[in-house]
């Protein structure tokens, strides 16, 4: 049973009010109750709308990048309308708001991309010249480089309303991550799922990741025993290698930590938003040695590059798909 100082106190968890945000919620909430012991009742989801949620009518990275979608939820935490926040991981930006810590992850889901369209079953189906919608600089860039004959654009919206877009013609195909769609009960929708070897993944992609104010003591408890020691493993590795990459350039990123007993390999890539160039890497090593491994790639990825490969990415930052209605 839990320390709860008080049976009447509710454990108050901030989300964006997407359906896949309320989703990952309820699952927090839900092992919070299994393990502890608490009645539904001992927690109040609170559902916010973001910046990121607001944002339709141009591209994220045009808008300001990561933090649209947490920062109104942070805020929340930080003056105590909310004890927890709950992201997708991938969301994250590097640094977080002083005084707020992520300590905390769910068992991490599917890690692949989910390719989806009403015609085609994957990327080689594709004819040439077939239009792709996505959100992700990531994706785009990856398909890019390998397809340089498609036409990408920009493609926002929840599953329901990509699908419609799809229905639509607007594209003939988007990719979705397949531990979100997992999580919706929506793997109707995929056609096919993408392996890391075709497309590495986000960085923390299928990681739900848990904030809480540092000091909070209380909630820390709570939140350690339903912490998955694996995935906290393979994240912070993974973030390590972001973050000495957010550090330097504003640039597609992907990456992957996967555990083997007590080791790890860690695959990591940069790209020019237009695909014109991909540089990667891999590390294999002791699981522990995660965060190391993580920065020592970046700089073997930033070294690799041209010289004048940071001032390219700010020319061509923006660039690479056109907005779509």
């Amino acid at each position: 049973m839990t320390d709860w100082p008080n049976p009447e106190t509710t454990l108050k968890i901030g989300t964006r009010a997407s359906p896949l945000a309320l989703a990952q919620a309820h699952e927090t909430r839900d092992r919070l109750m299994a393990t502890h012991g608490l009645p539904e009742a001992a927690f109040e989801i609170v559902a916010m709308k973001t910046t990121g949620d607001r944002i339709l009518d141009r591209s994220l990275q045009a808008a300001g990048g990561k933090g649209l979608f947490t920062r109104e939820i942070e805020d929340a935490l930080l003056d105590g309308r909310v004890d927890i926040a709950v992201h997708s991981s991938k969301d994250m930006p590097v640094l977080q708001p002083e005084g707020l810590v992520i300590d905390c992850y769910l068992p991490r889901e599917d890690v692949r991309d989910a390719f989806v369209s009403p015609h085609f079953a994957s990327i080689a189906e594709l004819p040439q010249g077939a239009v792709v919608g996505s959100s992700s600089m990531r994706r785009r860039a990856q398909l890019a480089h390998v397809r340089p004959d498609l036409e990408l654009v920009e493609f926002r919206g929840n599953v329901q309303t990509r699908m419609q877009k799809l229905a639509d013609g607007v594209a003939q195909a988007t990719f979705l991550a397949m531990a979100g769609l997992n999580r919706l009960g929506r793997a109707d929708v995929i056609r096919s799922a993408i392996s890391p070897e075709e497309m590495l993944p986000a960085i923390a992609q299928g990681a739900i990741g848990i904030e809480r104010r540092r000091d909070d003591d209380r909630v820390g408890r709570l939140l350690a025993a339903i912490s998955d020691a694996p995935t906290v493993t393979r994240v912070e590795a993974e973030r390590a290698f972001l973050g000495r990459l957010d550090g330097s350039c504003e640039t597609p990123i992907a990456g992957l930590a996967e555990l083997e007993g007590e080791r790890m390999r860690l695959r990591g890539e940069i790209l020019m938003p237009d695909g014109s160039a991909r540089f990667s890497g891999e590390r294999r090593g002791p699981a522990a040695d995660g965060p190391a491994m993580g920065r020592d790639l970046a700089e073997e990825l930033l070294a690799a590059a041209p010289k004048d490969f940071h001032r390219l990415i700010g020319i061509s930052a923006g660039r690479g798909a056109r907005p779509v209605g």
